[in-house]
């Protein structure tokens, strides 16, 4: 009962918390995911040091990463041109460079894993900011296809937890996954497509087959995001990415459906709202 309480409550928090950096301003916005995009950069590089024995400088990642989300930001909504992902370019050479002073016992390790960090945590994140801009091209900060995004992906999660647990009987990806069933995926797309009719009614300017596209595209990918992150811990032979959030384990633990369901989440943004 006490750990029920302890991850109820840090779900309360958490879930709060998103949507109210998310909805509250662009600043707030910025300010949130600024820090999960560090935290999640420094989660990975301690999981990669720890169990792989490599030397990956966390700080040195942490601000790299932090510096993607921020110059993205002020690029996304007009208040910086392309030059600001110049000390980026610098940042992405120093990772290179510095594997020749600090005598690392496998320098290729320690390339892989920090520019893997980047690429997997940090650049998806970097992503939300064109996601939260207006489709008429002013720059504004428009919060609704973050917030759907999100809200998608919490439906599926709901969903494929009831229906897996009541119905579940075929492994989705047993070698993997054992606990996942096919039940559960479709429970999660049916609850995640009806929840984008809410949204298609909320915003009726975008058409309610778009917003079935967006959804089935988070749930889809949102899987595959969730099975990338246990083939990650089952290599590393780990249960959870780290324990920040009580009950839950880690920022990997609570993103990993998210991470890979940005991308193709503003593939579809970009084909079919924006064309």
């Amino acid at each position: 009962m006490k750990d029920l309480v302890i991850r109820t409550l840090t779900g309360i928090i958490f879930v709060v918390t998103l949507i109210s950096g998310i909805c509250i301003h662009s600043t707030t916005f910025l300010i949130l995911f600024c820090i999960i995009t560090g935290l999640t950069v420094w989660e990975f590089s301690g999981l990669v040091n720890h169990y792989e024995k490599a030397h990956v400088r966390r700080i040195l990642n942490v601000i790299g990463g932090m510096y993607l989300f921020a110059a993205t930001f002020a690029y996304a909504h007009g208040f910086a041109n392309e030059k600001i992902f110049l000390p980026y370019l610098l940042f992405l050479i120093l990772i290179m460079v510095a594997e020749l002073y600090y005598k690392a016992p496998n320098p290729i390790d320690n390339w892989a894993f920090s520019l893997f960090a980047q690429l997997y945590c940090a650049a998806p994140f970097a992503l939300l900011n064109f996601i939260g801009i207006a489709p008429d091209g002013s720059g504004a900060y428009t919060p609704m296809f973050i917030l759907a995004l999100f809200v998608f992906v919490w439906m599926d999660d709901s969903g494929a937890y009831l229906l897996g647990t009541l119905f579940g009987k075929h492994r989705l990806f047993e070698r993997i996954s054992p606990k996942k069933s096919w039940e559960g995926f479709w429970g999660g797309l049916v609850f995640a497509l009806l929840t984008s009719l809410a949204f298609a009614w909320f915003v009726p300017e975008v058409g309610y087959l778009t917003w079935l596209g967006l959804a089935a595209t988070t749930v889809l990918f949102g899987t595959w995001g969730d099975l990338v992150e246990s083939l990650l811990k089952r290599t590393l032979q780990i249960k959870d990415s780290g324990n920040i959030l009580p009950g839950h384990g880690g920022m990997l633990d609570r993103f990993d459906s998210v991470i890979l369901a940005i991308p193709a989440y503003y593939v579809y943004i970009e084909m079919f709202i924006r064309n």
